[in-house]
Order: structure tokens, then C-alpha cells, then sequence
């Protein structure tokens, strides 16, 4: 059962933890196979004290181990929609979908972000690790806003101290390549117990139980509307500040103005946009930076009119896109 609002926690409750212990058991167990679960989770949790760090284990293990089938994604998605209004194909295609989707992750250790979350559970479950699966809907720079009229993605709350943490195991385990559809395996940690107010920016849970806000929870109109953060945004950030929608009207001589909350102190000289007019991308350096504590505030004004992606950079890293529309005063 969910408690109160103030059992939701975040990663740094446990900044008194250190996962090396749990990441390294994890890794040692690299050539374990999916034909013994109970097995496989006593191996990862045994020589573990705490049940954050056999969750630790646990998740990292599937992270590292369980490649993301991105052609199956699609094929599903694809099926989705064909079937959306006719309620007895979609039912046989999901019943038919879930075979598919346990074969391929027992047989081949690929899977989709269904697979990813029933692993988590499983896993978790055998630990004794209460685990749950939540459904709903994720938003990633290439998804089309128009068409997401269908749930298309899972992830895990887990419940560590009486308390209910979200994670998301399918986007932390790396990157498909939406053209070849190949995976490269590349560990973010971000996902794991990420804050529920930077999640909350792209993912939105069918049951209003997994949202983990203390804050108003978002319509699905505003989270169709929030800015596209990528896997980065989670290394850094906490959280997105302002603004909380991707595209801005604004005139000549104004300014779209920017405040986060980054997980580590940062120089100014770590931050920069990219404004691109679609002609010319350019770089702009940020010098008019208020700093407070960990939060930043600054902004960019636009001098000529015309249509703007404005890439948000920390570090080189891809954090965030926005777009803004600047007419004539």
C-alpha cells in the first residue's frame, strides 16, 4: 500500500550508501543466465546488508544484462495502433505480445521496457523487496506527440524504508539507435530512485498512485506540452524549474528565461545553449548567470524574429529542447 505524501524519497536518502559493493557483486555475475531466478537473485542479494543495496544489485544487473529490443518496440507499437478501436484484437495481440515478449527475454535477453520491469520485480520479489510495476506513458525526443494516444511504456516503484522510490531500468540501461535499431549498452545513473518531480517530466503513470508528488500532479495536456529533456538531463539535474512547457510565443528583444536545479555545483562555464534558426546553429555562452546554492537561473534574448530550437548543454552533455516562435513587436 502507498502511504502518506511524505514517504516518496529520492536517491540521496541513501548518499550515506556506497553501491560499490552491490555494483561490483553485479557485475562478477555477468555470465548468469535467465533459467534460475530464484538463483540468480539469491546470488545477487545474499552478501548484501541493506535492501537499497540488493535492490542495487538487482537492478544493475538487469541494466548491464537485458539489451533493448528496439525493433520489437516498434512492432508492438505499430500493432497498437492498428487495433486501438477494435478491443478484441488488441486484447489477442497483447496476450499474443507478452508470449513474444518473455520469449525473447528468456531465450535471447532482449527485451522491451515490459520486459525490463517484470525482470526488476521478479528479481525483487524473490528478495523480498517489495517491487511494483507501473504503466504508463513515456515522452523521448523522437516520440510523436500526435500519436501517443496509447500507453507505450513500464518502470518500477520500489518501496526501500517504508518509503516508495521510482526508477526507470529500459532507459537506463542505454541507447537504441532509432535508424539501425542497434543497442549499445551505456549505464545512467540517473534513473535509479530519480527525484518524482524531474521524472515526472517524461513519464505519465495510467494509475495516479505512482505520480510520488508532494506537488499538484501534471494534466496529461502539460505533460504533452513539458520541454523534451534526454538521458543526460537525469545525470545532472534534480529537477526542470522553468519553464515547464517545451515551446514559448514570444517578441522581438524578450528573452526565454531558464531556471533548474543541477545535483552538483557547477561553473558557468559548464552551461551554454544552442540556438539553431535552422540554417545556422549557434553556441552561446552563458555569462549572465544567477547561481544560488544549486539552483541556476539565466536566459537568452532573441534579437531577430523567426522560429528557434534552443538546446539546453551541461558539460557538453544534451540536457534539454525547447522552442520558441519570435515575432515582430
Amino acid at each position: 500500500m502507498i502511504g502518506q505524501s511524505h514517504f516518496y524519497g529520492q536517491v540521496s536518502d541513501f548518499s550515506h550508501i556506497d553501491f560499490k559493493k552491490a555494483d561490483s557483486i553485479a557485475l562478477s555475475l555477468s555470465s548468469e543466465r535467465l533459467t534460475n531466478l530464484p538463483e540468480l537473485s539469491l546470488k545477487l542479494t545474499e552478501h548484501l546488508d541493506t535492501d537499497v543495496e540488493r535492490f542495487r544489485a538487482i537492478y544493475r544487473w538487469v541494466c548491464d544484462n537485458i539489451a533493448n529490443d528496439y525493433s520489437l518496440y516498434l512492432k508492438n507499437s505499430r500493432k497498437r495502433q492498428r487495433y486501438k478501436d477494435d478491443s478484441l484484437k488488441f486484447k489477442a495481440w497483447n496476450t499474443k505480445f507478452r508470449q513474444i515478449i518473455f520469449k525473447n527475454l528468456l531465450k535471447r535477453e532482449r527485451t522491451i521496457c515490459t520486459g525490463y520491469a517484470y525482470l526488476v520485480k521478479t528479481l525483487s520479489d524473490l528478495a523480498n523487496i517489495d517491487c511494483e510495476i507501473v504503466q504508463g506513458y513515456g515522452r523521448v525526443s523522437t516520440t510523436h506527440i500526435d500519436k501517443l494516444n496509447l500507453p507505450n511504456h513500464s518502470w518500477n516503484a520500489v518501496k526501500l524504508n517504508d518509503k516508495w522510490y521510482l526508477c526507470d531500468p529500459t532507459w537506463a540501461s542505454g541507447i537504441p539507435n532509432p535508424e539501425t535499431n542497434r543497442f549499445k549498452f551505456a549505464y545512467n545513473n540517473g534513473f535509479f530512485l530519480t527525484n518524482p518531480k524531474l521524472f515526472a517530466v517524461n513519464h505519465f503513470p495510467v494509475d495516479s498512485t505512482w505520480w510520488l508528488l508532494n506537488d499538484t500532479i501534471p494534466t496529461f495536456d502539460q505533460f504533452l506540452s513539458a520541454p523534451v529533456i534526454y538521458g543526460n538531463a537525469y545525470k545532472h539535474l534534480e529537477f526542470v524549474d522553468q519553464p515547464r512547457q517545451m515551446h514559448h510565443d514570444i517578441k522581438k528583444h524578450q528573452s526565454l528565461d531558464l531556471t533548474t536545479t543541477v545535483k552538483a555545483n557547477l561553473n558557468k562555464e559548464d552551461l551554454y545553449l544552442l540556438v539553431d534558426n535552422g540554417i545556422e546553429p549557434k553556441k552561446v555562452n552563458l555569462s549572465s548567470i544567477n547561481i544560488e546554492g544549486k539552483q541556476l537561473k539565466f536566459s537568452h534574448t532573441f534579437d531577430k524574429i523567426g522560429f528557434y530550437d534552443v538546446h539546453l548543454y551541461i558539460k557538453n552533455d544534451l540536457i534539454a529542447t525547447y522552442t520558441v516562435d519570435v515575432a515582430q513587436n
